[in-house]
């Protein structure tokens, strides 16, 4: 039975990255299906991003005076509840609601709010963070700015705006530092501001994008603060086991993984697919087989303040426990 529930997307990026023109192409594209509401986070008094947006849906609320992620929670639970309220009224129409965050956000807390208020948990799904980097100016983001990082690991989609204006060295470049801080995130190209409205389909597989041959990492920084690794599992995983060793991790140190996606063999016909942000968990997905040319179980955890050292000794540590082999696939420093 498909699910009833409404799906929320979150819409992040960096100040300047293209979030509202994304949204203005989105909301008149003549393929958009789906009914869509949108609510809208500024940060100063005075917000002008709505304005730009009610020119193209009337559905758009905003929540002012702050980033969502620290200061507005109890708003935008407040503006679900009422966009709830006035569907189940028969005033408004939506299949989806998209939430644009200020360029400050940490996407991690809007999902906190949601998927633990139980109404909410209920009547909503977030099934897709999508994050906008601009392809000009997005590595200096990244070298500069701790949120865009944050918001890149949080991504199943990235949307790579102003790909028009940089050349084809600029944009492999940039490419190359998002692989290297989410491997798993799929990249969409915008060219323009236009977007097709099939971005807003997040596909239940893993991505393991691979950085290309000709890119040099950076040196290996002890002192860096923000890491990416990655594992496979050479045998069917045993999942209790495993769900044991995640839950004394986020336990212990959750607020630290900025990121945690696999696609994990358990022993049955298709992969699990695990995706969680820092807390949170969402329900793992039970695919009925594997993706077309993908056998491999495998996980990826985006971290920050965590030593990749003692995430790979705690992982290697509970190896008999988990039934499987365990090899070390890359570590990266962000």
């Amino acid at each position: 039975m498909p699910s009833r529930k409404k799906a929320i997307t979150i819409l992040t990026g960096s100040l300047g990255s293209g979030k509202t023109t994304l949204l203005q192409s989105l909301l008149t594209h003549h393929q958009l299906t789906e009914n869509i509401a949108i609510i809208v986070n500024e940060f100063g008094k005075i917000g002008l991003d709505h304005h730009l947006l009610r020119q193209a849906e009337e559905k758009t609320t905003l929540l002012q005076g702050g980033c969502i992620c620290c200061h507005a929670r109890e708003d935008l639970e407040e503006e679900l509840k009422n966009l709830l309220f006035s569907s189940e009224q028969g005033e408004i129409d939506f299949d989806r609601i998209i939430i644009e965050t200020t360029g400050l956000a940490d996407p991690a807390p809007i999902l906190f709010t949601i998927m633990t208020n139980p109404l909410l948990q209920h009547r909503f799904v977030v099934d897709g963070i999508i994050t906008t980097v601009d392809a000009k100016n997005g590595a200096m983001q990244i070298k500069n700015h701790e949120e865009t990082v944050k918001q890149i690991s949080a991504a199943d989609i990235v949307a790579l705006t102003k790909v028009d204006i940089v050349t084809t060295e600029e944009l492999d470049l940039i490419c190359a530092e998002i692989i290297r801080i989410n491997p798993t995130c799929k990249i969409f190209h915008v060219e323009n501001g236009n977007v097709n409205p099939s971005i807003l389909n997040v596909e239940r597989k893993l991505y393991n994008n691979r950085l290309p041959s000709n890119y040099q990492l950076p040196p290996y920084n002890n002192t860096s603060h923000i890491h990416s690794i990655s594992f496979a599992f050479l045998q069917p995983l045993n999942w209790n086991s495993f769900g044991v060793w995640l839950s004394l991790l986020l336990y212990a140190k959750g607020e630290n993984i900025l990121r945690v996606k696999g696609m994990l063999n358990v022993g049955e016909a298709g992969p699990i697919i695990l995706n969680g942000v820092q807390h949170i968990i969402h329900p793992p997905i039970h695919l009925s087989e594997w993706p077309e040319n993908t056998k491999v179980s495998h996980i990826v955890f985006i971290m920050k303040d965590i030593p990749p050292t003692l995430l790979h000794q705690s992982l290697f540590s509970f190896q008999t426990f988990l039934g499987t082999e365990i090899n070390l696939l890359h570590v990266h420093c962000i």
